[in-house]
């Protein structure tokens, strides 16, 4: 099978890759970073506008999906240009809200999760949540039973420090339970590891953009490194990666099976956290400062690369979809780790 993006599809690409281009994102991550939200809530609203965040609601509550093709090109935008926020989390709460038998959640959260006018944020089993302090909506699942939640513990800094960590506070407003929350959490927990390796393979372009331009600039012996067989191998190396990633993302998002989405996240993540690698090393010292820019993508692949499930824990599901055994490793654990 040949799968191609369409017009419409490659439009939608570009016209986020122009907004993004233009929005200086860099300050608004650094500013994210120290608790100001308000230049991350002002891109919020503007990709909520695109119809980012409808993606992933359904059209009867007021949304345009759920179209998961449509948004993985969205969050390898999102990741190319390193939009803070809980945009992966945001999404899984839709997924969450949308898989419920109950429509009574669904009809109260999901037109404002589209709109852009909540942020949502959302922990599976006892996990941190992220960007608590920013989100206006905080779901936590708990065993077989999902709660609003009113509050949270402090907050805490992550390897990539626009990712603010905390714990939820126990109890809140009963939404749903049973066997239905327990489903609509593995409907979650795909559409969460779908997006976050979206984002890692759009951190992972980014990173490799970036070295490609400083490796054309930085001269050695009078000429510029890049012209050196050593590093065209690398950056070689980083773009195979990262090309064989995309494939199996979309080919995921086609899909949407649990064991599909799993290695398209282990591939893209890892693809990133490699490319980042070699960035840093390309880069020398200037790339471990953190008033440098690569630094903000550089933290982010290696957080992406264990949010919503280790290397170890999407193999694992890999593994059981080509056995045929059914479910996901691990509810336990999944959400923002690092």
């Amino acid at each position: 099978m040949r799968f191609l993006l369409d017009t419409e599809q490659r439009a939608f690409a570009a016209s986020l890759d122009a907004m993004l281009t233009s929005a200086n994102t860099p300050s608004a991550i650094r500013a994210w970073a120290e608790g100001d939200h308000t230049p991350g809530r002002a891109l919020w609203s503007r990709l909520a506008d695109a119809g980012v965040f409808a993606l992933a609601v359904p059209e009867a509550y007021d949304g345009v999906g759920p179209l998961p093709v449509e948004l993985a090109l969205a969050f390898v935008e999102l990741g190319r240009h390193g939009v803070p926020g809980p945009l992966v989390e945001t999404v899984a709460a839709a997924a969450l809200l949308s898989g419920l038998d109950e429509s009574g959640p669904a009809k109260r959260l999901l037109p404002t999760l589209a709109s852009g006018e909540s942020v949502a944020t959302l922990a599976l089993t006892d996990s941190c949540v992220l960007d608590a302090d920013a989100a206006t909506v905080l779901l936590a699942v708990n065993g077989a039973s999902l709660r609003l939640v009113s509050g949270h513990g402090p907050v805490r800094p992550s390897v990539d420090r626009a990712r603010r960590l905390a714990r939820p506070e126990p109890g809140g407003e009963l939404l749903a339970t049973g066997p239905q929350v327990t489903r609509a959490a593995a409907h979650a927990l795909c559409w969460a590891r779908l997006a976050t390796a979206a984002q890692a393979l759009g951190a992972g372009l980014a990173l490799l953009d970036r070295t490609v331009a400083y490796v054309k600039q930085r001269t050695q012996f009078g000429v510029s490194i890049g012209s050196f067989q050593a590093v065209k191998h690398q950056l070689a190396d980083a773009r195979i990666a990262l090309e064989f990633a995309r494939p199996l993302l979309f080919g995921a998002a086609l899909s949407m099976t649990p064991a599909d989405v799993a290695a398209a996240k282990v591939t893209a993540c890892e693809a990133a956290y490699a490319t980042a690698r070699t960035a840093l090393q390309l880069h020398g010292a200037i790339g471990y400062t953190a008033e440098y820019d690569l630094s903000l993508w550089l933290t982010k692949a290696r957080a992406l690369r264990t949010a919503w499930g280790t290397p170890a824990e999407c193999r694992a599901d890999v593994l059981s979809g080509l056995s045929g055994l059914s479910g996901l490793s691990g509810l336990s654990g999944d959400g923002p780790r690092s």
